[in-house]
């Protein structure tokens, strides 16, 4: 019984497991700010409707979040500063938790706005999907260490 439970945790650990989590969780973000970078002004009335952001900041976020989603998300593809890309886009999925919940509490009905603007409205489940995202940020984060450009053609620069 020991044996099975050492060979998932090596499975679960493994760097293609992370790679792929990686590839999907980029894909995602990739997806997910195409829309919203093409409909600037609908991105801003979804994050006017949380009623969180204040009103002087809601076109500022509506227009730097989804380049913040493209950029994080190409990054994490091509394995290119991929620690730092995979924190930006943890801290983005806290953020998006915190504020689904807040909603959902509040009782506002709106859709979460993720992937484009006439979306059902958010549940509970929303904040469970958004939960396993993260979980898989956080193992790419720990395990991820296939296939990232920045080790195979970059210099580093070495501490001394």
């Amino acid at each position: 019984m020991m044996a099975l439970g050492e060979s998932a945790v090596r499975v679960l650990t493994h760097p293609c497991v992370a790679l792929v989590l990686r590839l999907y969780l980029g894909g995602l973000f990739v997806y997910a700010s195409l829309y919203k970078i093409s409909y600037p002004l609908e991105l801003a009335e979804n994050i006017a409707s949380y009623q969180i952001v204040p009103f002087w900041a809601v076109n500022l976020m509506a227009i730097v979040m989804p380049w913040a989603e493209l950029i994080c998300g190409i990054l994490l593809i091509l394995g290119l500063r991929a620690k730092s890309a995979i924190r930006m886009i943890g801290g983005m999925l806290v953020l998006f938790i915190v504020a689904i919940c807040l909603t959902l509490v509040r009782g506002i009905p709106i859709g979460c706005g993720c992937f484009h603007s006439m979306e059902e409205p958010m549940t509970w489940g929303t904040v469970l999907r958004d939960l396993v995202w993260l979980a898989m940020a956080v193992h790419i984060h720990a395990f991820d260490s296939a296939l990232q450009l920045e080790r195979r053609f970059l210099l580093r620069v070495k501490d001394e």
